[in-house]
């Protein structure tokens, strides 16, 4: 596995394709919602989440080899190199970013409510940032539940506009909430997607005990160690 830093002058990380999303601090974790708004609170993970992942911290095998990047621990594999994003206004690191597959996946943890769940509300922000930058989204049902699949304009030279395929996933988890962005081969069904699902299904999110407004990203570090397991 090799570790390198990369920068990033954008708030919690966009992903490779620079669309952003508004992850602001909410003051009340748990407060009831409206019933009108009861569907769109609910967390959205696979069945199994607590025994094929993404894991919560409690859930997490205690005797495999983790890299431990604080919110979030990964486990290595053969062909996969690890990348540290960091905010270069605050030096905070944002993101971590996993080659695989002739994929990168994205990830970022951040904090959620008990009771209730981010993704849904995640995925209209991100579908309405995307339709405003000239891109098209498609909503599927994947592997972890509903998934949006976009084309996102990219800078290009001449006039001719390009775009890249993306893929956004997510799961709520127990007071957190785990996103993914995919690009690459993993960004369209086959066996590169087959082999990044099991790449993020493998995190294991570290909530911590401190309190939190939900949508905060979940703190990242690096390890003491390039490689280090714990």
């Amino acid at each position: 596995m090799i570790l390198r830093k990369k920068k990033n002058d954008a708030r919690d990380v966009p992903a490779d394709e620079d669309v952003t999303v508004d992850e602001g601090a909410d003051a009340v974790e748990d407060a009831e919602p409206e019933d009108a708004e009861f569907d769109a609170l609910e967390k959205s993970a696979p069945e199994d989440r607590d025994e094929n992942g993404p894991f919560d911290e409690k859930e997490a095998n205690p005797v495999r080899p983790y890299i431990d990047l604080g919110g979030v621990k990964v486990l290595p594999r053969e062909g996969l190199n690890l990348r540290l994003e960091v905010e270069e206004s605050s030096k905070r690191i944002v993101a971590v970013g996993l080659d695989y597959a002739d994929s990168t996946l994205q990830v970022q943890p951040f904090a959620a409510p008990r009771s209730r769940g981010l993704w849904h509300e995640t995925r209209d922000q991100i579908r309405d940032q995307i339709d405003k930058q000239g891109g098209t989204t498609e909503e599927l049902d994947g592997p972890f539940g509903p998934e949006l699949i976009a084309r996102v304009p990219v800078a290009a030279q001449g006039d001719s506009a390009k775009t890249r395929d993306a893929r956004f996933i997510g799961v709520d988890g127990p007071r957190w909430f785990l996103r993914g962005v995919v690009a690459g081969a993993g960004a369209r069904a086959g066996d590169a997607a087959d082999k990044v699902d099991d790449l993020f299904r493998s995190i294991v999110v570290v909530r911590g005990g401190q309190a939190m407004p939900p949508r905060d990203l979940i703190p990242l570090k690096m390890p003491e160690q390039p490689g280090q397991a714990t």
